[in-house]
């Protein structure tokens, strides 16, 4: 992959993206776009399966949505808002310099959702400024600003401001989510979790909810924290 992307999608753990909106990105992939997920952690204090397992399901994952990815190892259960993980992630954006964010929506039951959105928010507005951390990582090309920030949902239903149809790739997000068989199955010796009791299958009933407000099969649903402008003709198809 070049490194200019199109769509830079943060995660707290590998299988957060995913979950939230993986239709998305297989759908914009499939268009020829250039899509990157980049997880926080290494997801090591995950109740079910190992770092290497982890590591094994999320390229599987991102390959199955023909995406790339890439890992940081800030700690599990560590997301907290200080400079030095502020400054990881202002470099993985100067690297890759994307036209578009998408960070997890902060209410979440899973503390490490909300917090990484908030180190993404404070990394988006200081990658931008131009005498902010030149040292801030290898690779780093200087000052970028994307175009936006949306917020994508994890655990939970809520209002979006806007969807994406993905009723064409609704196959691709769940078969991604299934290559998580340490964290959607109930393997020998699983830890019981809120995730192996039926989360795929609820994550399914949501984006056929979502996608039945607007007329659809299937549709993901995301937050913006700033006004929505229309550019297209409101009175055309």
């Amino acid at each position: 992959m070049g490194n200019d992307v199109d769509i830079l999608a943060f995660g707290a753990h590998a299988d957060d993206v995913e979950i939230g909106m993986g239709g998305s990105l297989a759908k914009y992939a499939a268009l020829g776009k250039k899509i990157l997920i980049c997880d926080l952690t290494k997801a090591e204090l995950s109740s079910n399966g190992t770092v290497k397992r982890r590591i094994q399901e999320a390229e599987k994952a991102a390959a199955i949505l023909g995406v790339e990815r890439i890992s940081l190892d800030l700690p599990d259960r560590g997301l907290f808002m200080n400079k030095d993980a502020i400054d990881e992630i202002v470099a993985v954006i100067r690297r890759y310099r994307p036209k578009l964010l998408f960070a997890p929506y902060y209410e979440d039951r899973h503390p490490d959702h909300g917090n990484c959105m908030r180190l993404v928010e404070e990394a988006a507005f200081s990658a931008g400024i131009r005498k902010y951390g030149e040292e801030t990582g290898p690779g780093s090309r200087g000052p970028h600003k994307a175009n936006h920030l949306y917020l994508y949902m994890i655990n939970g239903f809520h209002k979006p401001d806007f969807l994406i149809d993905i009723s064409e790739t609704i196959s691709q997000k769940l078969d991604s989510l299934r290559a998580y068989e340490s964290q959607f199955q109930k393997g020998e010796n699983a830890v019981e979790t809120p995730l192996v009791n039926g989360y795929i299958e609820t994550v399914e009933a949501r984006e056929r909810l979502f996608g039945h407000g607007a007329g659809v099969a299937y549709a993901e649903g995301f937050i913006s924290k700033k006004p929505l402008l229309l550019s297209a003709d409101l009175l055309g198809d």
